[in-house]
């Protein structure tokens, strides 16, 4: 199926719904708990989750979702999470993806590594223009949700849980990670490079003087920057 026939398996509005309740939640989700997000019926929610699985924007699998094994387990439950293949369409045709791993390779070649981060973070600046560094790991989130890369929160009180999130002296810190890294394809190719160009631009984008930072920690499945607060800012 073409990239274009995938995208506009998304036209139906109950169809996309629930496609982006999935690729919300970063993790598998049952057909029962998609029908309640989507406020659909389970048998229609799952006829559309099957259809977006068969067009690949979703991966599909079986699992008990009560946690348990063994008689009296009940059947495994199919599950759903968003596929990784990345889509796009153009029309007319561009390639804007060979140009973008060529000069990666060229400035990597070259050393231009340095570079590089000084113009990504002029970049990061200029979109933020006059506004203030980001105020709180809230406004960052709002920033990062702008430029697609789907933020979450994790640690802290009514925080997600997760091995990203580190102990502080007042329980879990709140650490802003991301499921989506927009530049993620040439950065499989050039990891070092690309990943410095990301976190540079966000420095320039969030602010690098405000209450909240930027660095790398990267894990598998999401972008290699967090968002966290300040150690000067922490209390």
């Amino acid at each position: 199926m073409k990239d274009i026939d995938v995208i506009a398996v998304l036209q139906d509005p109950v169809r996309r719904r629930l496609y982006e309740y999935v690729a919300a939640q970063g993790r598998e989700v049952g057909r029962n708990e998609a029908a309640e997000a989507a406020g659909v019926a389970r048998t229609l929610a799952a006829h559309h989750l099957d259809r977006l699985a068969e067009a690949g924007l979703l991966e599909s699998g079986s699992r008990r979702l009560t946690g348990r094994s063994g008689p009296g387990a009940g059947r495994p439950a199919k599950v759903y999470t968003r596929a990784r293949v990345e889509r796009s369409v153009s029309l007319p045709a561009r390639d804007y993806r060979t140009a973008a791993e060529l000069l990666a390779e060229a400035a990597e070649e070259a050393g231009l590594d340095a570079g590089l981060c000084a113009a990504a973070r002029r970049r990061g600046e200029s979109l933020r223009g006059a506004a203030a560094p980001c105020g709180g790991l809230e406004e960052a989130m709002e920033v990062l949700a702008a430029r697609g890369y789907e933020p979450h929160l994790e640690g802290g009180e009514g925080g997600e849980g997760g091995e990203g999130a580190r102990e502080g002296e007042g329980g879990r810190e709140r650490v802003v990670r991301m499921r989506n890294c927009p530049f993620h394809v040439v950065a499989e190719r050039f990891p070092p490079l690309v990943c410095g160009m990301n976190l540079a631009l966000l420095e320039g984008l969030i602010g690098v003087d405000g209450p909240v930072r930027a660095r790398m920690d990267a894990r598998p499945g999401e972008c290699c920057v967090v968002v966290e607060a300040s150690k000067d800012n922490e209390h």
